[in-house]
């Protein structure tokens, strides 16, 4: 294992101990890491009692269709937005009946960057029972690994915190 997929697996142990100390079950959506939360999520043994559903809305329609992103959302402020993320985040709970949500969307590149946001640009959402979804935005550098690398990690350390408020 090298040291990149150490510190992803340190953090799932965390968040998964969190979890079943919680008793808190935990749902994803992610599109520019395309599953990669999900998939090292469940690279834990015993990760089923506390992840069930994992969603990967790459488009926008997946997006609308999966997860009930309103598209006016998408025109008015694009698929990689504070509300896109906040829909996306509070959709999967809903959907998955579990206690926490996060979602991801963003630009990996190297394509697809504007002026206004750039290769690198990912908001970040969670979502629980007891309090409304909080965000975060954070513009990465990096090449595409880097850029869906960076997101997971601070996916990760989103629900350390929000799992350490909770």
């Amino acid at each position: 294992m090298t040291g990149a997929d150490e510190d992803i697996a340190s953090l799932v142990e965390r968040v998964a101990a969190l979890l079943m100390a919680r008793n808190v079950r935990l749902a994803t959506a992610e599109s520019c890491t395309g599953g990669w939360l999900a998939k090292s999520l469940t690279d834990l043994p015993g990760s089923s009692a506390w992840f069930e559903f994992g969603f990967v809305a790459y488009g926008n329609n997946a997006k609308e269709t999966l997860l009930a992103v309103d598209p006016l959302s998408i025109e008015r402020y694009g698929a990689v937005s504070r509300e896109v993320a906040i829909q996306m985040a509070v959709t999967a709970r809903a959907v998955s009946e579990a206690d926490i949500a996060v979602a991801v969307t963003g630009i990996a590149g190297p394509d697809g960057g504007t002026p206004e946001k750039p290769v690198g640009t990912v908001w970040l959402a969670w979502d629980g029972p007891d309090r409304r979804a909080s965000t975060r935005l954070e513009h990465y550098v990096g090449d595409r690994r880097a850029v869906r690398r960076q997101a997971l990690l601070a996916a990760l350390t989103g629900l350390l915190r929000q799992l350490a408020d909770g």
